[in-house]
């Protein structure tokens, strides 16, 4: 963390006093010492207690069939083009996507609504007076796998064990749990150190409990040992970085819980795993894969006409995108000293012909993002809120002028493919940082090349953002593109060993303070396997994470989001590339779902139900 003088320190807290003196709401709906079916941060929950199952969901759905699919998302250390793990929870190695599934959780998320979570392994949850405390009240009824009771006591060991042991996605939530306590084998305490954010616990009661005998017996380390589960689904079939069967349990204990039925409908859950998307493309239209969401604009628009997609076997269909915030940019490694001058960031970003690119490799289906949070109300429009001020403010001269003005956006170019007047800006950027032209590229004073190496896994990748390396080239940058394996991909990220890498992300709804740190904060710059792949390790942007966490209403947070937003943009940490409105997805019509679907999440694996009629008439029964 950079080092903080006198000034800086009473600045830095005048910016948190800002949202701390906020009306406090967070949980106002939520009575303490009072047993609750469910917690919301804000507002009322929907479903009463006593619900029967979400409104989402069709409760009658058959059980039946396999769904082998192509895993579109994937969380903690998944990988959908091989694995070498079956410990999902670790940062070590590469796990299969879809492993949480055979894991139960204290609570279980409402999928319309954008923030609550209702009781699952819990049958209620009891708020202490100070807020600090939170008493959960497990179903006797919960087991695991083999039958095992599972208790208090699995659920504190395994927050204790995610806490020392567990990936980043779980002890930086971790950190402020203090004490992970079993009262009796069906009463389970968390305590924090009163420092947390009040909306903190959402992000932890969704976490996986273990079996505490399974792993002092076995250990909690990578290899194709699967952990013992509770979930729905277990590990069945597993041919090594190849194929994944996940079995849906017949005797779950929960399979008629209100938060499950209705769900998890298939009998078996296939995943196949193609290092090249043209071999798992084909699969698709083999039908050796059913389902398939589609990220290549080209593909979307040329490929998705083949005879059983004519023939009305394979639907071609849009699905609406979830309302959360997204974020899919280049990330630009300032533990690379000759990236970490603002400057030097902002030249590399005017090097990005989005125009071109969109026209030549898009086929006008994706827009412009500009934001770190897109297609949300946390997205910055404009000039500052006097709210937003407040934040602002104190962090005068600690962040760009250009966060107090309008919202930075990306440039807009000709469309040419080789905008002089932004390659110029570009040129003049670099010289201004020091960067001077000696033949065909910049050198510092030193006489070292301003180089950068941009880093994929992925061909497709490589080949849309090859005019934008040949941009930079034209404006002295030693400027290469690298395409390696996906195992060495994925240990690069974890070690942060690239100049620029292209991720995406989908944030929750309500985003969390521990959620932004793992991708802005300082504490996150130097822990392996976080997502701040930027290397942001600046106390101004540490206090505005702060204030995500403080915010005590939606309205609150929505400001200190939009405040976090400007900064971010201003200092082209992350330049943003581009998204899509909607899903792109192709399937066999095999399968029955219920429309709408849900506004926050869209889990088809879970969701949907293999339709015996649908099938037989297209020849797959």
């Amino acid at each position: 963390m950079v080092g903080l003088s006198r000034r800086n320190v009473l600045a830095l807290g005048a910016a948190t006093a800002a949202v701390v003196l906020l009306p406090s709401r967070v949980f106002a709906a939520s009575p303490t010492e009072m047993p609750l079916h469910g917690l919301s941060a804000f507002g009322d929950l929907k479903y009463p207690a006593g619900f029967t199952h979400f409104d989402y969901v069709n409760p009658d759905a058959p059980k039946g069939g396999t769904f082998n699919f192509a895993p579109f998302s994937w969380v903690f250390n998944q990988n959908p083009q091989t694995f070498n793990t079956l410990n999902s929870f670790i940062l070590k190695g590469d796990a299969p996507p879809r492993m949480e599934m055979c894991f139960d959780a204290l609570m279980a998320s409402a999928l319309d609504e954008p923030d609550s979570m209702y009781g699952l392994v819990a049958e209620t949850v009891t708020i202490a007076p100070d807020r600090n405390s939170f008493i959960f009240k497990l179903r006797p009824e919960a087991r695991f796998h083999d039958g095992s009771p599972l208790t208090a006591e699995d659920a504190a060991f395994s927050y204790k064990l995610l806490k020392s042991d567990g990936a980043p996605d779980f002890s930086i939530p971790l950190a402020r749990l203090t004490e992970a306590v079993a009262d009796d084998k069906q009463t389970l305490r968390l305590v924090f150190d009163g420092k947390q954010s009040e909306r903190l616990i959402l992000s932890i009661i969704g976490f996986p409990i273990l079996s505490r005998a399974d792993i002092e017996a076995n250990g909690f380390k990578g290899g194709m040992r699967p952990l013992l589960g509770s979930g729905a689904y277990k590990v069945g079939r597993v041919s090594p970085g190849q194929t994944i069967e996940y079995e849906r349990v017949a005797d779950y204990w929960a399979r008629d819980l209100n938060v499950n039925r209705g769900q998890n409908n298939f009998d078996r859950l296939r995943i196949d795993f193609y290092l090249d998307r043209r071999a798992a493309f084909e699969a698709v239209k083999k039908g050796d894969t059913f389902y398939r969401e589609e990220s290549v604009s080209r593909s979307w628009a040329l490929d998705y006409d083949f005879p059983s997609l004519r023939d009305g076997k394979v639907i071609k269909h849009e699905f609406s995108a979830e309302k959360r915030p997204m974020m899919q940019a280049m990330a630009l490694n300032h533990r690379r000293e000759r990236l970490n001058d603002l400057r030097v960031r902002e030249a590399v970003g005017l090097c990005f012909d989005f125009e071109w690119a969109r026209r030549n490799f898009f086929y006008d289906l994706y827009d412009r993002s500009q934001s770190m949070f897109e297609l949300s109300d946390y997205r910055a429009e404009g000039k500052p809120s006097a709210e937003e001020l407040a934040l602002l403010e104190p962090l005068r001269g600690k962040i760009p002028d250009e966060a107090f003005g309008e919202a930075v956006l990306q440039p807009v170019s000709d469309g040419s493919g080789r905008d002089r007047k932004l390659l110029g800006k570009a040129s003049k950027l670099l010289a201004d940082a020091g960067w001077k032209r000696n033949g065909s590229f910049v050198e510092n004073t030193k006489g070292e090349r301003l180089t950068l190496e941009m880093l994929s896994d992925e061909e497709v990748l490589s080949q849309r953002f090859s005019p934008f390396i040949e941009n930079m080239r034209a404006v002295g940058i030693d400027a290469t593109s690298r395409i390696v394996d996906t195992p060495q991909y994925q240990r690069r990220l974890s070690d942060y060993d690239f100049d620029v890498v292209i991720a995406a992300f989908l944030f929750s709804p309500s985003p969390t303070q521990d959620e932004m740190e793992q991708f802005f904060h300082s504490r996150s710059a130097t822990m392996p396997g976080t997502r701040n792949y930027a290397g942001i390790s600046d106390p101004a942007v540490d206090v505005l994470v702060d204030a995500v966490g403080a915010a005590k209403d939606r309205q609150s947070l929505i400001i200190a989001m939009r405040a976090l937003d400007r900064v971010l943009r201003a200092r082209h940490d992350w330049i943003p590339n581009y998204h899509k409105a909607n899903h792109w997805v192709a399937f066999w019509d095999m399968f029955g779902f219920k429309e709408p679907k849900p506004d926050y999440a869209f889990p088809i694996e879970a969701l949907w139900w293999f339709d015996k009629d649908k099938a037989a008439k297209i020849g797959k029964a």
